[in-house]
C-alpha cells in the first residue's frame, strides 16, 4: 500500500515543477514511509510513497517498462491477488518480469490488453500509466474504491493524488466548500456522493471508472458493472458456491512479505474471515495473530440497544481460544479517543465519524506496532444483507437514505440563510431516488428480492464506501494496510443474484453466509446477532468532547458563525438520539462538531456560492 500524486499537462509543460509535486506527496507520507520515488518528463511527474508489503527489494516506483519499442511509466497503489494467474498469462507475450511485485504486474497487463487489464485484475487498486510516445495517461479505480482517487484540473492541467490534501498542497487549488458540499457534511457525511471529493472543483474517479487524460482532457467510462440475473438453485447449492469463493478469497490475500493479522470482534463477519486464515496458517505450522478492540469504563457503562445488544470481548476471546490464534485486546483510554479525533480530521480530510473514526486510528496505531498488513471483515453486511433496511420496507421506500435515521440532527443547528436546509433535503433526497431507478434488475424479482436488490445496491454504493474510506484513511495514516476479503468482486456478483428468500432464510440475517460456514464456526458464533464495530459508553467521553467544543467555540471560527444561537447550548441539554447508521447519538454529534471546526480552522475552509 503506498500514496500516488502526479501533475499532467500535454499542453503547457511550464506548469509541471517537481518542488511542487515534492510538497505535494510529502503530504502523505504516512501512507508510504519505507520508500519515496519522483519520475519526471516533459508532460508528466509522477510522485510514489511506498509502504513495503511485496519484494520489498524490488518494488521501488515510479515503475518504468519499454516494451515494443515504447516506454510506460507507473505509479500504483494497491493489492492484486489473481498476480499469479496474470503472470502465467502475461509471460505467454515474452514479458521477462524483473520483480515479484503487483506493480509490474499490474503495468504489464496494461501493456498487453490496455483497456480491458482492469477488467481482469482481482484486488485493490488505484494507478496511472504514462503513454509516454503516446502522450497520454490512463488512469484507473479498483471496483468497490476501496483504494482512493482523486483527482482537480488547475487550468490545462490535471493533478492527481491519494488524498485531498496533497491537492491542496498545490497553490494554485483552493480550500473552499460550495453550498453542495456543504449539503454532504450536514446530511450525508461520513457518506459522501460518489465522484465529490466535498470540496470545490476536487472530483474522485469513481468506483469500477478508468480512462484517459490527454491534450483534449479526461474522459472515463464504467469498465465493471453488477448485473442482474435470473438464479436457479436450492440453498444448498448458493451455500457451496459461496463457501467457495469467500474461502478462495481470504487465502488470496493471506498472501504477505510483512507480519499480518486479523481483526477478530467475536461477529461472524470477522469470524469467519478468522476461521478460513487460521487454517491456512495452520497448514504451514504457523499460529495467526488476531485483535479485538474495547474501550475503557465500557463495561462498566455499557447500554444494551436494537444495534448494539452485546459488548465484543467475550466473543473474540472465546474464539481465539478455539481457533488457536494469538489473541490480542486492545483497550482505547478514554482520553485518546477525544484527543484522536483531530488526527482522524487530518487522515479523512473532511470531519469523519467522530469517535468511531478517532478510536480506529488509536488501535490501528498500536497495531503497526508489531503488524503491517490486517485483514478486516468490512462489505459482508452491505452484500448479504446484514442490516434492517435489507427487509424493513418502511426504512427503504421513503426519500431519504435509510442509515439516516434523523436528517436534519446537524444542518438544524445551523443558520438557515446559509445553509438552505430545505434546497439541501431535496438535493440530497434527489440523488437517492436517483440512485434507486439504477439499480439493476430482471423484471422478474419477486417485492421481496427486488427491495434486497435495492438495499445491496445503495449499502454497496453508499454505505460501504463510506465504511472502507474510514478503514483506509485511519490504517494508512498509521502505516497500515488493511485488507477486505469480503470486497472480492466475485462474492457480491454471485450474491446479489441469489434469492432473497435463501439470504435470509428463517427469518435469520445473512442465513446465506451462516449456512456457507457452518461447520468453520461454533454455534455460539456462528448465529450470533450483529453487533457493529464497538464504539465507547463512557459518560467520561461525553464530558470531555462537550468541553472541547465549548472551548473551541470561544475562539469564534467559522463553525461559530454558522451555528444558530444557542443551538448548541440546546444540544448539551437534550436527549438525543441515533442519527446516522447503529453508532452516531448525541456524544458523537458533539465529537462531529468538535471535527467540523477543527477541520475549517485547519484547512482554512472558505464557504463560497
Amino acid at each position: 500500500m503506498c500514496s500516488i500524486c502526479g501533475m499532467i499537462d500535454f499542453k503547457d509543460d511550464r506548469r509541471i515543477n517537481e518542488g511542487i509535486l515534492t510538497q505535494m506527496g510529502s503530504k502523505m507520507a504516512h501512507r508510504g514511509p519505507d520508500q519515496q520515488g519522483i519520475y519526471m518528463s516533459r508532460n508528466v511527474a509522477f510522485q510514489h510513497n511506498r509502504l513495503s508489503v511485496m519484494d520489498i527489494e524490488n518494488g521501488l516506483q515510479p515503475m518504468t517498462a519499454v516494451f515494443g519499442g515504447k516506454k510506460y511509466t507507473i505509479i500504483y497503489n494497491g493489492e492484486i491477488y489473481n498476480s499469479a494467474e496474470l503472470r502465467k498469462t502475461l509471460k505467454e507475450y515474452n514479458i521477462c518480469f524483473k520483480t515479484n511485485c503487483d506493480t509490474e504486474t499490474v503495468l504489464y497487463t496494461y501493456i498487453v490488453f490496455r483497456e480491458k487489464a482492469p477488467e481482469l485484475l482481482n484486488g485493490i487498486f488505484a494507478f496511472a500509466v504514462l503513454l509516454e510516445d503516446e502522450n497520454r495517461v490512463f488512469l484507473c479505480r479498483d471496483r468497490f474504491g476501496v483504494k482512493p482517487f482523486f483527482y482537480t484540473q488547475v487550468g490545462t492541467t490535471l493533478l492527481i493524488a491519494s488524498e485531498i490534501k496533497a491537492l491542496l498542497a498545490h497553490p494554485d487549488v483552493k480550500s473552499e466548500i460550495d453550498r453542495e458540499g456543504l449539503w454532504q457534511l450536514l446530511y450525508l457525511s461520513p457518506v459522501t456522493i460518489n465522484g465529490s471529493g466535498v470540496f470545490k472543483n476536487i472530483c474522485e474517479i469513481k468506483p469500477a471508472h478508468s480512462g484517459y487524460f490527454d491534450k483534449d482532457g479526461l474522459k472515463l467510462m464504467p469498465y465493471w458493472k453488477l448485473k442482474a440475473q435470473d438464479w436457479k438453485g436450492n440453498s444448498t447449492e448458493a451455500a457451496e458456491v459461496t463457501k467457495e469463493i469467500f474461502t478462495d478469497a481470504v487465502n488470496r490475500q493471506l498472501i504477505s512479505d510483512v507480519p499480518l493479522a486479523v481483526l477478530l470482534s467475536g461477529g461472524l463477519d470477522s469470524s469467519v474471515i478468522t476461521a478460513v486464515a487460521a487454517e491456512n496458517y495452520k497448514r504451514s505450522n504457523m499460529q495467526l495473530s488476531t485483535y479485538s478492540f474495547e474501550y475503557e469504563g465500557n463495561k462498566e457503562s455499557f447500554k444494551q440497544s436494537l444495534f448494539q445488544p452485546q459488548g465484543d470481548d467475550e466473543y473474540a476471546v472465546y474464539l481465539s481460544d478455539k481457533l488457536g490464534t494469538q489473541h490480542t485486546v486492545l483497550t482505547a483510554p478514554t482520553s485518546k479517543v477525544a484527543d484522536y479525533l483531530f488526527d482522524a480530521v487530518n487522515a479523512r480530510d473532511i470531519p469523519g465519524q467522530a469517535d468511531i473514526d478517532s478510536s480506529l486510528l488509536y488501535f490501528c496505531k498500536r497495531i503497526k506496532e508489531k503488524h503491517t498488513v490486517v485483514l478486516s471483515g468490512e462489505c459482508s453486511d452491505e452484500i448479504f444483507g446484514g442490516y434492517p433496511w435489507f427487509y424493513r420496507e418502511e426504512m427503504l421506500y421513503r426519500d431519504f437514505f435509510p442509515w439516516i435515521h434523523s436528517p436534519k440532527a446537524r444542518i438544524q443547528l445551523f443558520k438557515e440563510d446559509i445553509v438552505k436546509a430545505d434546497e439541501g433535503y431535496d438535493f440530497i433526497s434527489n440523488i437517492y431516488k436517483k440512485s434507486i431507478l439504477e439499480c439493476p434488475l430482471t423484471g422478474n424479482e419477486s417485492k421481496e428480492m427486488k427491495t434486497a436488490r435495492i438495499a445491496t445496491w445503495l449499502s454497496v454504493n453508499y454505505f460501504m464506501t463510506s465504511l472502507l474510506e474510514r478503514k483506509d484513511r485511519m490504517s494508512m495514516y498509521s502505516g497500515l494496510e488493511v485488507r477486505v476479503p469480503f470486497s472480492d468482486h466475485r462474492i457480491l456478483e454471485f450474491v446479489f443474484n441469489v434469492p432473497w428468500s435463501i439470504k435470509f432464510e428463517n427469518n435469520t440475517e445473512k442465513a446465506l453466509l451462516r449456512n456457507a460456514m457452518k461447520n468453520r464456526l461454533p454455534e455460539k458464533i456462528l448465529y450470533r446477532k450483529k453487533s457493529p464495530y464497538p464504539k465507547t459508553h463512557n459518560p467520561e467521553y461525553e464530558r470531555l468532547v462537550t468541553e472541547r467544543l465549548r472551548e473551541r467555540l470561544k475562539k469564534r471560527g467559522l463553525l461559530f458563525e454558522l451555528l444558530k444561537p444557542n443551538a448548541v447550548n440546546e444540544l448539551f441539554e437534550g436527549e438525543g438520539g441515533t442519527w446516522f447508521g447503529q453508532l452516531m447519538a448525541k456524544p458523537q454529534l458533539i465529537a462531529w462538531l468538535v471535527q467540523f471546526d477543527y477541520w475549517a480552522d485547519k484547512y482554512n475552509v472558505n464557504i463560497v456560492n
